[in-house]
């Protein structure tokens, strides 16, 4: 059978509140296929503004087959490229992250400027015309701090998650922090178990020690529908936006994307051991109030955050393969906040690099268990996995729509 029809098959039959089947997780034509039908038309999570924050600063990254590159440019406009040369392919920038006056091929030297014209190419002739010939373009949007790209040649319309999303990340000033530390881990699973596994804390009382000295177990914790009906999130709602800072769950219609103040266990402030801050410089002076709880911001398929009244952590996931899953931590401080003054790396960061280890294991032993000829799907808790049944029918619902409406075709990228 055709591999796409199949998978529509598949997914028009699945089992409501039960885990895919084995191919969805391990098989690296059904990958493929994901690449093409999410990753490569819509909307990703690939950066922050203040990783640029000035003329000329750039940082790279891979999606899949396209590496791109993201840059400021001298009007201070961010926008992204293909990190392709248009002369014989060359990756133009092959570092992470940088700076330069303008982007310049290693190979033969072609000379971008920061816009993606190109303005020298050595000995091409009197008939070579260099306006034919600047770096592709990426769509680059950037809300709230937070930098977007899509590699469709037609974008989906970002408006509707502006408008949804900004709102919550305006009082953090996110776009004016500074990055005080990120790393990068690589989990042997596909993409869609580390996701799994971040949408639910049935896990985590058994596996995060460190988290849950601050974080609650509670099912409506990890920001799902239902959430207001417990009368401390209602509270907490009332008292954050009574200061301003919109807290209600919000989830656009398609459930790609939500947003929601949780508060904390008791009087936690932040992610540390302690529960106290991590971080003394408040992380914007446009939060009036303490104990702000950690605004969660989800975004399927690239990026899960937590920002609170110190610090914010992003985490993005860029698939590598059908069983391999780059997940990108950032850490966000004041932009004035002084290591070593203001916070200690080792307490900012130990939570989340302890969480993170620890997802890591669980996702790497799912995915040895999915491989097993053994496995079929399996239930999904009512009361504590409601998160991962939402996932998954989002998953599945916008591959259904991406097959049926595009009748087997792939996408045609810029």
């Amino acid at each position: 059978m055709d591999l796409q029809a199949n998978v529509l098959r598949q997914l028009k039959n699945r089992r409501e509140g039960f885990s895919l089947e084995q191919p969805f997780y391990i098989d690296q034509d059904y990958f493929k296929l994901d690449m093409e039908m999410i990753w490569y038309r819509d909307w990703l999570f690939i950066g922050h503004d203040c990783e640029i924050p000035r003329a000329g600063n750039y940082f790279t990254a891979q999606i899949g087959d396209y590496p791109v590159v993201i840059v400021r440019g001298k009007d201070q406009a961010i926008r992204a490229f293909h990190n392709t040369c248009r002369h014989r392919g060359h990756r133009v920038c092959t570092k992470d992250k940088g700076a330069a006056a303008k982007l310049v091929c290693p190979y033969h030297n072609w000379t971008y400027d920061l816009d993606g014209s190109l303005v020298f190419a050595r000995q091409m002739g009197e008939t070579f015309d260099k306006a034919e010939f600047g770096l592709k373009t990426v769509h680059c949007e950037s809300v709230g701090g937070y930098i977007f790209v899509c590699l469709a040649n037609e974008a989906p319309d970002f408006a509707p998650m502006r408008a949804s999303i900004e709102p919550y990340l305006a009082p953090h000033r996110l776009w004016e922090a500074k990055v005080a530390h990120k790393n990068t881990i690589i989990e042997k699973g596909n993409w869609k178990l580390v996701w799994e596994n971040n949408r639910e804390c049935y896990h985590c009382a058994s596996n995060h020690p460190e988290l849950c000295r601050t974080y609650p177990e509670a099912p409506t914790a990890t920001g799902v529908q239902g959430a207001g009906d417990d009368p401390f999130i209602s509270e907490h709602w009332a008292r954050c936006e009574a200061a301003g800072l919109p807290s209600a769950f919000n989830m656009d219609p398609t459930g790609q994307f939500r947003t929601a103040r949780m508060p904390l266990i008791q009087d936690a402030e932040s992610y540390t051991m302690s529960g106290q801050r991590a971080v003394k410089k408040p992380l914007s002076a446009d939060v009036p109030i303490s104990h702000i709880g950690t605004m969660l911001l989800f975004h399927y398929p690239t990026t899960w955050n937590h920002i609170l009244g110190d610090h914010a952590i992003s985490f993005r996931v860029l698939p590598l393969s059908a069983e391999e899953t780059a997940v990108t931590t950032t850490w966000l401080v004041n932009k004035d906040a002084v290591e070593g003054v203001d916070y200690d790396l080792e307490e900012l960061t130990h939570v989340w690099n302890m969480t993170n280890d620890q997802d890591r294991s669980i996702v790497e032993e799912n995915a040895f268990g999915i491989r097993s000829p053994a496995y079929e799907p399996g239930p999904y808790s009512v009361d504590h996995e409601g998160g991962v049944m939402q996932f998954v029918e989002w998953y599945s619902n916008f591959m259904t729509g991406r097959l049926q409406g595009d009748k087997a075709r792939l996408s045609v990228v810029a």
